[in-house]
C-alpha cells in the first residue's frame, strides 16, 4: 500500500493524464443537459415560490409602513387637538382674569382694601388652575406621544421592544417636541 500522500500526489505529478484538467466533450454535454433540466425544474417549482415569498414580504413591509404612517398622522392629529385644548384653556383663563378685573373695578368704590385682597386671591387661584391644567395637558400629551411612538416602532420593526428601548424611544420623541411653546414657559 502506498501512503496517502503518495496517492494524492500521483495524479498531480502526471498532469498529462488528469481528467479534471482535460476537457471531455461528452461530460460537458451531459453537464449542460443536467444544468438545463435543473434550471427548468427550478423555474417551474422553486422560482415561483421564491417570487411569491418576496412579493408577500414586500406587501407586509408596505402595510407596516402604511400603518406606521397612519399612526404618525394620528399622533400629529392628537397633538394638534391637545394644542387646541391648551389654547382654549388659556383663553378661558384670560376670560376668568378679565371677569376678576371687572369685578374688582365694580367694587373698587365700596371697599378698596377688600377688593384688592379678593382680586389677588382670584388671580392666584386662576394661575394655579392654569398651571395645573397646563401640567395635566402636557402630561397627557407626553403619555400619548410615548404610547404612539412605542406602538409605531413595534409595528414597523414587527417585534416587541424591551423596556430600555421603549424608554429611549420615548425620550427621543419627547425631546423632539417643543413643550416650551405649549406651556408658554411653564413646566
Amino acid at each position: 500500500m502506498q501512503p496517502l500522500a503518495g496517492i494524492i500526489s500521483a495524479p498531480i505529478a502526471s498532469s498529462s493524464n488528469s481528467w479534471l484538467i482535460t476537457p471531455n466533450v461528452g461530460l460537458t454535454i451531459w453537464t449542460l443537459v443536467v444544468f438545463a433540466i435543473c434550471l427548468f425544474i427550478l423555474s417551474k417549482v422553486a422560482f415561483p415560490r421564491i417570487r411569491k415569498a418576496l412579493d408577500d414580504r414586500r406587501l407586509t413591509i408596505s402595510e407596516s409602513i402604511d400603518a406606521a404612517q397612519r399612526t404618525r398622522e394620528e399622533a400629529e392629529r392628537l397633538l394638534a387637538e391637545y394644542r387646541e385644548r391648551l389654547a382654549e384653556a388659556r383663553q378661558q383663563a384670560e376670560q376668568i382674569v378679565q371677569r376678576a378685573r371687572q369685578t374688582a373695578e365694580a367694587h373698587a368704590h365700596e371697599a378698596q382694601a377688600d377688593v384688592e385682597a379678593r382680586r389677588q386671591h382670584l388671580l392666584e387661584q386662576t394661575r394655579r388652575e392654569i398651571e395645573a391644567e397646563t401640567r395635566r395637558s402636557i402630561g397627557q400629551i407626553r403619555r400619548e406621544v410615548a404610547d404612539l411612538t412605542v406602538m409605531a416602532t413595534e409595528k414597523v420593526t414587527r417585534r416587541a421592544l424591551t423596556e430600555e428601548d421603549q424608554k429611549r424611544l420615548v425620550e427621543d420623541a419627547l425631546a423632539e417636541l417643543d413643550f416650551e411653546t405649549l406651556t408658554g414657559g411653564v413646566r
